[in-house]
């Protein structure tokens, strides 16, 4: 308990940062995600074909390399300026919008075909349709791989350490630097974790008994 005690601001401030982190990059991936799984199923073979080209290459990129490039490599493009924050919630963003694209294009898979067709048959056209018929159905397929995912992109945050971002993974380090007990900083840091995760796992079971109700 001295540990917690000892170093209370600096793990509070830590795991604001790491929700500050999540909540960014989590927003950004579902958006940027959603788009790129409608131009992954659109019927224009130009937005098909960069959809899937951002998706195997970036899916097939660590995301440290993905760090390296936001903090290091693009301020010398000199378009504009980020600090290191901004560059983690972006390269978190950049990789985790693949997964999440992935996710809902197999939620718009599951949709039956006859819904499509029934809304061209009342006039929508593809984005209508697609926006307003096929993907609320599609997220609710998708509820606990997407959670999984914006678990992952939880746990991932934790890379941003490495790139003088004072967040709870970088907590270990601090501790070692002023020669306290890693291991009892780790326990700690992987409760912290933990207790995140269950809050997500809660509002998962939570969205999947309300909309199963409302099929």
């Amino acid at each position: 308990m001295d540990i917690i005690v000892n170093y209370s601001r600096l793990f509070r401030d830590g795991f604001i940062t790491t929700i500050e982190l999540f909540l960014l990059a989590g927003v950004a991936s579902l958006i940027l995600g959603t788009v790129l799984a409608m131009m992954r199923v659109s019927p224009v073979p130009v937005f098909r074909a960069a959809g899937t080209l951002y998706v195997t290459l970036v899916r097939n990129t660590p995301l440290t390399l993905v760090f390296l490039f936001w903090v290091f490599a693009y301020p010398y493009l000199e378009v504009l300026s980020l600090s290191y924050f901004t560059a983690a919630v972006v390269a978190l963003t950049v990789y985790t919008s693949a997964f999440i694209c992935e996710v809902v294009r197999s939620g718009i898979n599951t949709v039956p075909l006859g819904q499509a067709e029934a809304a061209r048959a009342l006039g929508l056209g593809f984005g209508q349709s697609l926006s307003q018929v096929i993907l609320p159905q599609a997220v609710r397929a998708v509820v606990p791989p997407l959670v999984s995912t914006l678990i992952a992109l939880l746990k991932n945050t934790t890379i941003a350490a490495g790139f003088s971002v004072a967040e709870a993974g970088r907590i270990r380090s601090i501790l070692s630097d002023n020669g306290e007990n890693q291991l009892a900083g780790l326990i700690w840091v992987a409760l912290g974790f933990l207790i995140l995760v269950m809050v997500l796992t809660m509002v998962q079971r939570t969205l999947e008994r309300r909309w199963s109700v409302a099929r």
